[in-house]
């Protein structure tokens, strides 16, 4: 029972199944490239298309595209395009499903209630998506990601009138009656294991969210400060020239044996004469 128009189940199934999908296509070609996405190849009645424009969107952001929300200022165009999203059930079921037969007493139907041994209900979602880009300036092809398609899957089965016992895509763990199973893990007081992997969809910080971007409709100013900021106060500054004072070049010297002091070139001086030079006026 569901107390909204779509049931919770639906929707994470098709959700689940289009972040599988999107994460499947690789952005990277995108990366450093004025972007802009183009979603008029997706149908309005398509279920769920703004759910599925901004998790492309924020795929290919996350990749390094610089998405632009005006065509005229990007140099290439995302296009998206759907070839199905939605659901499917099938049930299977042992016993005798629910019938009614004809009155014994006049006004009085007689209904024979559903007797199910084992009956098994299978919902599948399923998202077939694809994108390609172009150079708007050209038209000619950029990229493509060519068609990726992904299923999820939610199973419910009762024993003898007991579930139901459910387990899935959409399911971290088997539940019974939307509660979850306790596992050996669990009895054993273990760490459960690892669930699906999050690619780009888990949480994740971008370092360099607030640096400038070189556009080219930028103007001379701001292409300066834009210099300016990415080289930093201290890569502006010239380090100063070092002067070699003026005379001879210096004789090779020998390497010193450790411990050993060099001596001072010119009349030699005795060890145990102490003497103080004066510098000399410049």
């Amino acid at each position: 029972m569901t107390d909204t128009p779509r049931t919770a189940t639906e929707m994470l199934l098709l959700s689940h199944a289009v972040d599988s999908a999107v994460s499947q296509i690789d952005f990277s070609p995108l990366a450093g490239r004025y972007v802009y996405i183009d979603a008029t190849g997706l149908d309005k009645d398509v279920v769920d298309r703004a759910y599925l424009i901004s998790l492309v969107r924020q795929q290919a952001a996350a990749a390094g595209a610089i998405l632009q929300d005006e065509r005229h200022k990007a140099d290439y165009i995302l296009e998206i395009r759907s070839g199905g999203i939605g659901t499917d059930r099938h049930s299977v079921l042992v016993g005798t499903p629910a019938l009614q037969l004809p009155s014994v007493v006049p006004g009085m139907p007689t209904n024979i209630p559903e007797i199910a041994l084992v009956k098994k209900n299978d919902q599948r979602g399923v998202a077939k998506i694809a994108v390609f880009a172009y150079n708007r300036h050209t038209g000619r092809a950029v990229w493509q990601s060519g068609n990726v398609e992904s299923v999820s899957r939610l199973k419910d089965l009762w024993v003898l009138g007991a579930g139901p016992f459910s387990q899935g895509s959409i399911r971290k763990r088997p539940e019974l009656a939307g509660e979850p199973l306790p596992t050996i893990s669990d009895l054993l007081h273990m760490q459960p294991s690892p669930q699906d992997r999050a690619l780009m969809l888990g949480p994740r910080y971008f370092p360099d969210h607030d640096q400038p971007v070189l556009s080219p409709y930028m103007g001379f100013f701001q292409r300066l400060g834009y210099h300016l900021w990415t080289r930093g106060p201290a890569s502006t500054l010239a380090a100063p020239a070092t002067v070699s004072s003026p005379g001879p070049a210096p004789a090779n010297k020998q390497p010193l044996a450790p411990g050993i002091a060099p001596q001072a070139t010119g009349s030699p001086v005795p060890a145990s004469t102490s003497t103080q030079t004066e510098s000399a006026p410049r």
